[in-house]
């Protein structure tokens, strides 16, 4: 009897066993097809991603540059393209996409902190149509924020699409945006430091797993495309001596990308008490067309105007040079800001790359001239530029690899790293939001 009750024992610990096996069994297979699924959802995410990036890219540089000549050659073009471009993104927002509106990339941070709230697939052609609108009719500002919203809205889609994907909404929504960014900027390592700066701010295995798979894929796609860096420069070496001149950039990067957010809040919300849209068009188009016949560097992305200096960086300092370059400085912010309070479609991205190289050049050409120190005008440029950004939206790693990328030259990679750090930090001591992160109840 004591024998069959052990023999009973026996089979039952054995049954449990099994049991216990097959369980383990059935969830490690669940988890292998899970991570299959993920990588299979991160493979098309980052081709959908990257070819629409690089198609706004590749669409808007062609227009940009056939409309910006026609401007040149006819300058009553100034003011026929600005209030073109706005009535054409204002009708196509009222009947195409039926009077639904864009925030920019508050709507991705909204998604990725809400289970509820998901990004509609129609922001996927809003973004790109509008984008592309805004910029090649001399809308000041850049394709970058509709890029991300754009291929955020793809990660968000896909992520609706399998219910094993739903816990890992955040993740897909942050492969899609790194995919944009690398097929924008040439550099994996900024598309992924972005989306976890700015959108993530959390690692998951998830989130290295599906970025570091989108980002491939879209570097994959710009190497088999031959895609050259956008600024082609030649960048030598950098002195020592040159250390406390660096420093002092990154403290007026820091203060000029305070001044660009205040001016886009600042005219937002001025631009938001008018009721009628079309007058909101036509002071926009007004004040874009008048800066514009002015300073033609300010019209669209203003890539071209960066390739310019880049091109006459040793050109002696006069009166007239600092003039434009400190009007230039002035207005770039003030123009941005009317271009997206008047219905344009952008960000802060592009502005703050021509921000940054403008003064980096006005600041090495007052040194040289006045103070015969001879720094070199395109170190600074390229580090204003990163430095701006870094400050802009308080993601200095991200627009080291960006402004490296933008470049293809790693030699400023240590002054870039500390002037950076020194920009966003003297932002945040300034004014602690950029235009991401900025709510109104905050400052209540």
């Amino acid at each position: 009897m004591i024998l069959n009750f052990v023999i009973r024992i026996k089979k039952n610990a054995n049954s449990n066993l099994l049991l216990m096996n097959k369980t383990a069994q059935i969830k490690k297979n669940h988890q292998f097809i899970k991570f299959r699924k993920l990588v299979i959802v991160s493979i098309l995410i980052g081709f959908l991603s990257a070819f629409l990036g690089i198609s706004l890219k590749k669409i808007t540089e062609y227009y940009e540059e056939i409309f910006f000549h026609e401007v040149s050659v006819h300058p009553l073009f100034y003011i026929i393209f600005p209030v073109f471009g706005l009535s054409v993104i204002y009708f196509l927002r009222q009947y195409l996409f039926k009077k639904k509106e864009n925030k920019g990339i508050k709507e991705v941070f909204e998604s990725t902190s809400s289970r509820s709230k998901n990004l509609p697939s129609y922001k996927i052609p809003s973004h790109f149509i509008n984008g592309l609108l805004t910029v090649i009719f001399g809308g000041s500002t850049g394709i970058e924020v509709s890029t991300v919203v754009a291929t955020a809205t793809i990660g968000s889609v896909a992520h609706e699409k399998e219910n094993v994907f739903r816990q890992y909404k955040t993740e897909l929504i942050c492969a899609g945006v790194a995919a944009g960014v690398t097929a924008l900027f040439s550099s994996p390592i900024a598309g992924i430091l972005f989306a976890f700066e700015v959108i993530s701010r959390k690692v998951t295995r998830a989130f290295i797993i599906s970025n570091v798979i989108a980002v491939s894929i879209a570097f994959g796609l710009l190497t088999i495309l031959k895609e050259e860096p956008l600024f082609a420069v030649s960048i030598t070496t950098w002195h020592l001596k040159a250390i406390p001149y660096f420093i002092l950039l990154g403290i007026l990067a820091g203060m000029n990308s305070v001044y660009l957010t205040k001016c886009v809040l600042f005219f937002k919300s001025q631009f938001g008490k008018i009721n009628t849209h079309y007058y909101k068009i036509i002071i926009g188009s007004a004040v874009l067309s008048i800066s514009l016949f002015i300073f033609p560097q300010l019209y669209g992305e203003g890539y071209h105007a960066i390739k310019g200096i880049f091109g006459s960086n040793q050109l002696p300092l006069t009166i007239t040079l600092a003039m434009t370059f400190i009007g230039i400085l002035i207005l770039k912010p003030i123009v941005t800001s009317i271009t997206l309070a008047s219905g344009g479609d952008g960000g802060v991205f592009a502005p703050s790359l021509f921000i940054g190289a403008f003064l980096g050049l006005l600041l090495a050409s007052i040194l040289n001239s006045f103070f015969h120190v001879n720094v070199i005008p395109v170190n600074f440029m390229i580090i204003g530029m990163a430095a701006v950004l870094s400050a802009s939206i308080h993601a200095p790693f991200t627009a080291i690899f960006l402004v490296c990328g933008l470049t293809n030259d790693y030699t400023l990679f240590l002054p870039i790293l500390v002037v950076c750090l020194i920009s966003k930090y003297t932002a945040k001591t300034i004014y602690p939001y950029t235009v991401y992160s900025y709510a109104p109840s905050l400052t209540k």
